[in-house]
């Protein structure tokens, strides 16, 4: 069967890798926005394929909405749902332009609202926990000790923290360069400690990792090369466990961290935005709605008569 799909995928490459290069070159969405986009229309297609359409051309308004409904059916997220109603749509617009289509098949589609999820944000206890979890002059844990600093410091993303190189960092200024959706080029403040953390695995950590082969990115394995997204995300789960607090963290969860203590401490909503590199301000507010809640949980837990009924 999977020899079949790959056989009858043939016919449908074609506009999938069209759009894909007109939302690279054209839009500038980022490598993981575009794998991600693949991902799903190549899901769509193989529905489609089963359905017993030859191409993107005879799918039918029927068909697509039996695709939806299966996705309805599955354990996805409302979000995921979205964002694949929202390729899939993309593309038939495309079909229509290149006159491959009369019509648009997603026209009358109606996708899931994903609701906001209010970020996760440890508390600062949880912070100084995880942070100091790597302790000792080892190479690794000079690295991970680094790695957590930056990421509570800077609230940078998974990906722009696996792509930094050592020309983005400027320890003297105590910031850096970031380059993030979009490649759209902001500079972010780094901490003391975070700087501190940094030329620790300067001197004694990376000098030990570097390779024959190795080129100029800041954090490296044991191989030399460059940490990925899903070794970042390890090392945190790793030193989760051993500071004692969820193992479920992220590394989103210390980007949430960053804003929303940020935000307790007084900072402006607007600067906020721009260390996180939100295109827009909207993005941002949902950290308003977190801070607030916090202080409500607290008054209730710690005032005397904040507990129970009057």
């Amino acid at each position: 069967m999977a020899d079949d799909l790959s056989r009858a995928r043939g016919a449908w490459a074609g506009p999938i890798e069209a759009l894909l290069s007109f939302l690279g070159l054209e839009r500038g969405l980022s490598a993981n926005t575009l794998a991600a986009y693949r991902r799903d229309l190549d899901q769509a297609a193989d529905f489609f394929i089963r359905c017993g359409a030859a191409d993107w051309g005879a799918v039918t308004g029927v068909q697509a909405a039996a695709w939806l409904q299966s996705l309805a059916s599955s354990d996805y997220a409302a979000a995921s749902v979205a964002r694949k109603l929202s390729a899939l749509r993309m593309l038939a617009r495309q079909l229509v332009r290149d006159g491959v289509r009369n019509d648009d098949f997603t026209i009358l589609l109606s996708g899931p609202r994903p609701g906001r999820r209010m970020p996760r944000a440890l508390s600062a206890p949880e912070v100084a926990r995880l942070v100091t979890a790597p302790a000792g002059p080892e190479p690794r844990s000079l690295r991970d000790r680094a790695i957590l600093e930056l990421f509570y410091a800077s609230g940078l993303r998974v990906s722009e923290l696996a792509g930094l190189l050592l020309t983005q960092l400027d320890l003297e200024g105590g910031g850096l360069r970031v380059f993030g959706k979009g490649s759209k080029e902001r500079v972010v403040p780094v901490g003391r400690r975070a700087c501190a953390a940094l030329r620790d695995y300067l001197a004694g950590g990376r000098p030990a990792l570097v390779r024959p082969h190795t080129r100029g990115h800041l954090f490296l394995n044991h191989r030399g090369c460059g940490l990925t997204r899903v070794a970042l995300w390890m090392i945190v789960k790793a030193q989760a466990r051993r500071a004692g607090i969820d193992p479920r963290v992220k590394p989103h969860d210390l980007r949430h961290s960053f804003a929303t203590h940020l935000l307790a401490g007084g900072a402006d909503l607007r600067a906020i935005q721009e260390m996180l590199g939100h295109a827009s301000i909207s993005t941002t507010q949902i950290y308003t709605a977190v801070e607030p809640r916090r202080l409500a949980e607290g008054h209730r837990r710690h005032h005397p008569r904040g507990r129970g009924a009057v």
